[in-house]
This record gives structure tokens, sequence and C-alpha cells, in this order.
């Protein structure tokens, strides 16, 4: 492995590596520190899942400029097992968004299908809840990691364009970007988190040209 991120550094290829369990994380992070060197973080490395994160690897994520990229609906998916699994002290260091942000790490978010739905609504929802959406558990699991409606839209678009190097064309709804879109009912945004699961997709865009639209009435 640390041959190939080598190789693929010196080629200007951005690393983006899968690792879901704390060591896994933490040897992807030590090869990240001592393959890529100082300038690193200019190739927008990445950890694919991240799931299980140490508390002293957190802060890593920054300082090392990489990225991790999250399928937030693992979250609630994985919750009525990863307990047994993973054990009471590393269940704390699950699916660690909110400790990521708030130690400056950059998210994306993801589907990971065809292991998940694709659809965008399922995503935010446990993004916002950590609930399924039968709404268990009725508190969230872990809430305290949960993230707002704003920073999981964004997590979706710009954060996930970012993460792709491909910011300047699109992510974002300006000008000259690509006309990539999802047209909802209602904005998920400033609404509360109920209003995620009850919107309805009006329209879907794609380079411009529809590939969905709703039915009237629908």
């Amino acid at each position: 492995l640390a041959d190939v991120i080598r190789r693929a550094a010196k080629a200007g290829f951005q690393p983006c590596v899968h690792a879901i369990g704390d060591a896994a994380v933490t040897r992807v992070l030590d090869l990240y520190e001592r393959e890529l060197g100082p300038g690193g973080a200019a190739l927008r490395p990445r950890i694919e899942h991240a799931q299980v994160v140490r508390p002293a690897d957190v802060s890593r994520f920054a300082t090392l400029g990489v990225i991790a990229a999250v399928p937030p609906t693992h979250c609630t998916s994985d919750m009525p097992w990863a307990p047994a699994r993973l054990g009471p002290e590393r269940i704390a260091w699950a699916y660690r968004w909110r400790s990521l942000l708030d130690a400056h790490a950059r998210l994306c978010l993801g589907s990971d299908v065809p292991v998940e739905s694709p659809d965008p609504r399922l995503g935010l929802w446990a993004a916002v809840t950590r609930r399924t959406p039968q709404g268990t558990p009725s508190e969230g699991w872990n809430l305290a990691e949960a993230l707002t409606s704003a920073e999981a839209v964004a997590g979706y678009t710009s954060w996930a364009a970012y993460a792709a190097f491909e910011e300047n064309w699109r992510g974002t709804l300006v000008p000259g970007n690509a006309a990539d879109l999802t047209i909802l009912d209602r904005d998920v945004e400033v609404g509360g988190a109920a209003e995620i699961l009850q919107a309805k997709i009006l329209r879907t865009v794609v380079a411009g040209r529809d590939v969905f639209v709703a039915r009237s009435g629908t």
C-alpha cells in the first residue's frame, strides 16, 4: 500500500484508500503522513468510510489535509450490530462526523450505492437524525455526532465537489457550473428533520437535461 500511495502521489493522482476499522484508519493516516510528506494535503488524500476513528487520530485528518469520505446511511444500517462488534469504548469512536468537523477536518458524503440506497433523502436523514427511516432510536444514535441540515446538504454537494477536485465547475448553483441538480418540493435546510423524508423529488437535471420529472399531482 505504501508503494501504491507513493507512486500515485508521484504521478499527481489523488490517493483514496478504503479503511473502516480504527486500526486501518490509523495505518492509512500513518502512510499518508510518511509517503506524501509536507505537501501531501495538496493532493486531497481521502479515506473512504473512515467509520471508526481513534481520538488521537481525529485531529490528524485536518493536520494532514485528509478528507473523510463517509456514507451516512452506514451509521443507521450498522447501528443494530455495531455496538456488539466494537465494544463500549470503541463504539464512541464510530461515525464521528461532528468530531471531525470540530477538529477542522473536511468531510464529503456519499451513498455507497449499491450497498445502500442512492436516495439522497435517506442520506440526509441519517446524517441529521442518526435514526432509521422508521424513527428508531427515538433520541438518535450518539446524536452528538450528527450534522445540521445545511451541513448535510453541503456534504453531498459542495463538499463532495471539493473532494473530487471539481469545486470550480460543479457542486454549487452558480452561472457557468454544470447544471446537475435535484429539485425538491421544500427547503430541507430550514425545515425540521421530519421535512427531509416528507420531501418529494420534483425534477432531476444532469448536464442541463431533465432525466426525471415528477408527474403532476404526485
